[in-house]
């Protein structure tokens, strides 16, 4: 049987770099698209994973970049099975602060760049009878003040998701992983890199009872990318530890 390929954007870090190891520890061919050359390269020597891997710098943003994108990955490994929509930025500005430069720049790497890979990687899923999985945010779901840029294209995640699903199925499946707290700073490349440090209130506002790693996420997306998931498309799964059920009271 051939080897499976996913694309993973914002791959070299964070979530990314998770989702990254756990589908090459799964078998499949990993390509990740990621701005950060620096966080790409080291990746890519800790990885040392052959041709089984690829790095590729790649402003999601920008319909070119993945236009390239798109092909490079199909060009090295003969079409794709899956597409991990995960670059994703924030600025917590107030709104009155916020530009419009900054609005525009969260929305083109947030949800434009979903638009984008559905678009141009849509042919070769098709192919392939492949998936789509983007991430959201429970941000879509509740807020904290200054986040409008960020909230509003997490939300936009969730309507895309179903949209596309109606759009591109039967043929692909299309849903979407909200992340609750998840400690990616030991995921981060060496400049930024640091150990995580969760005190006993963090781990018990969580009803799970600890703070989510990246391969919580990790793992739901290799769930919802396998044959497994046949018969799930254009939903939303929380995976927050259960922190978005618990009431709060002061």
């Amino acid at each position: 049987m051939a080897r499976k390929t996913v694309l993973i954007t914002g791959g070299a870090q964070g979530i990314g770099r998770g989702e990254v190891m756990a589908f090459l520890k799964a078998g499949w061919n990993a390509v990740a698209a990621d701005p950060d050359k620096e966080a790409g390269s080291e990746l890519q020597a800790i990885l040392k994973a052959g041709k089984r891997f690829m790095y590729v710098p790649c402003d999601v943003s920008r319909e070119k970049d993945v236009k390239k994108l798109i092909a490079l990955t199909a060009a090295q490994y003969g079409g794709m099975d899956a597409i991990i929509n995960n670059a994703g930025i924030g600025i917590n500005t107030p709104v009155t602060e916020l530009t419009f430069a900054q609005w525009s720049k969260v929305l083109g790497v947030n949800l434009t760049s979903i638009f984008l890979t559905a678009k141009y990687g849509a042919p070769y899923l098709k192919k392939r009878k492949g998936a789509i999985v983007n991430t959201a945010s429970t941000r879509a779901l509740m807020s904290e003040p200054d986040t409008e840029a960020y909230s509003a294209t997490k939300g936009g995640v969730l309507s895309l998701t179903h949209s596309l699903a109606l759009s591109l199925g039967p043929d692909i499946r299309v849903n979407c992983i909200s992340p609750g707290w998840i400690e990616v700073s030991d995921f981060k490349k060496k400049s930024d890199y640091r150990v995580p440090v969760h005190s006993a209130a963090d781990k018990s506002q969580h009803p799970a009872g600890r703070v989510g790693v990246p391969d919580d996420i990790a793992q739901m997306a290799l769930y919802l990318t396998s044959d497994k998931a046949g018969f799930i498309t254009g939903q939303n799964f929380v995976v927050d530890g259960g922190m978005t059920k618990k009431m709060v009271y002061v």
